[in-house]
């Protein structure tokens, strides 16, 4: 038998407990749910040097995953992505260590991955058979693929202007696709209908709709300070849409710090969005504590074009907690970045992880990023997936 130190699942918000031994979504107060593990006691029988001599990927974090038997991982080898030293652009835009975890290369191409592997192998432990799901794309075909791998079946609904890639992806893995003329919110009500009438036969497994694809993002949190030597960044920089990455980071350093692996200090978080959807940077702004939707939301960087997300609470709380800050970039700027760092650094990011970039260099330029800091860049995909946003137009053809 499988052994885990997962406990319960607590609303933040009205802080009731809810049982982790059946399927849940939301709670009644309509929160998301977070999952709680036994923190003493995985402090007095793991040491985190142990941790190297695991296996490379997200699973060496066995004891604070929610999955008990090992039978029911499923995995593709997700987790433990390279993070990479930046020094030419760091150079250009001020900052003296300027790191990037590239999650372009796990499996299916972005950071989503973490999230299906472990929101995957729990709802197959738990007896769910089929799942449903709106996606901006990425997050639909890693769901996708991790079903099929699992043996479940997948209803996935995305947004016909979502990169081609992914519906490809989808199909490829069986899945049934509904496109859907609008944005991840139309394709969100798409799949609540559906899960309505499905009596109980389709799981809703849509961002923060079920608490283990927070799980499996929040070891990117875990990997960032393993890999820096048990230490923390100053800084922090997230993209985000869903804000299920930043979440989970925040969650894996507050774990961290309960646990007595890090020093009470936290990096500071950043949210980045773009200023075709940017609710989460309007709310922080007017030190609100909810996002209201935003309208004709529309931007190259597609994977964060949320116009309503479920975590805005969990978002913003974040970002307090660690004396952050929300920032809106132009899309011009994200395009101009990934071009200007693919050529110094050679690494082609994804529209979301130049965004990054773009916001690095505005908040060093500043102030508020200072001298000296080491700064860590997430990049959530690869870049190879999205091959618009380099104009080739340009390029003469030779004769033959």
């Amino acid at each position: 038998m499988g052994v885990v130190y997962l406990t319960h699942l607590e609303c933040p918000r009205c802080g009731r407990e809810h049982d982790a031994g059946v399927p849940q979504n939301l709670c009644d107060c309509g929160s998301p749910l977070l999952a709680r593990y036994d923190l003493a006691r995985v402090a007095g029988l793991v040491e985190p040097e142990r941790f190297g001599l695991r296996p490379a990927d997200l699973w060496r974090y066995r004891e604070l995953l929610p999955v008990a038997e090992p039978r029911h991982v499923t995995t593709l080898g997700e987790g433990w992505t390279p993070m990479l030293r930046a020094p030419t652009y760091g150079a250009r835009i001020g900052v003296d260590e300027l790191l990037v975890k590239d999650e372009g290369l796990t499996p299916t191409g972005s950071f989503k991955a973490r999230g299906a592997a472990v929101g995957v192998s729990r709802a197959r432990e738990l007896g769910i058979r089929r799942i449903a799901m709106p996606t901006n794309g990425n997050a639909g075909a890693a769901w996708a693929t991790y079903a099929a791998r699992a043996g479940m079946g997948a209803t996935i609904a995305m947004p016909v202007d979502a990169p081609s890639i992914c519906r490809r992806e989808c199909v490829a893995a069986g899945a049934d696709l509904r496109l859907v003329d609008g944005l991840i919110s139309d394709a969100g009500r798409q799949v609540a209908a559906l899960v309505a009438a499905s009596a109980g036969t389709i799981f809703d497994a849509g961002t923060l709709r079920e608490p283990y694809r927070l799980e499996g993002k929040k070891t990117m949190g875990y990997e960032i300070v393993e890999q820096l030597g048990w230490r923390v960044p100053d800084v922090i920089v997230y993209p985000t849409g869903g804000g299920v990455g930043l979440i989970g980071i925040h969650k894996a350093l507050g774990e961290l710090r309960e646990l007595g692996w890090i020093e009470d200090r936290l990096p500071r978080l950043v949210a980045v969005q773009s200023s075709g959807c940017a609710p989460i940077v309007r709310a922080f702004a007017a030190g609100e504590d909810r996002a209201r939707p935003w309208a004709d939301a529309h931007t190259v960087a597609f994977g964060i074009t949320v116009p309503a997300p479920l975590g805005d609470e969990l978002i913003l709380a974040a970002l307090r907690a660690t004396a952050g800050t929300a920032i809106a970039v132009d899309d011009a700027e994200i395009l101009a970045d990934l071009r200007d760092f693919a050529a110094r650094e050679g690494l082609l990011l994804c529209p979301e992880g130049a965004a990054c970039l773009t916001a690095a260099r505005k908040l060093r330029a500043g102030g508020w990023i200072r001298a000296g800091e080491r700064v860590v860049v997430l990049n959530t995909g690869a870049g190879v997936k999205y091959p618009e946003t380099v104009d080739v137009s340009g390029v003469p053809v030779l004769p033959r």
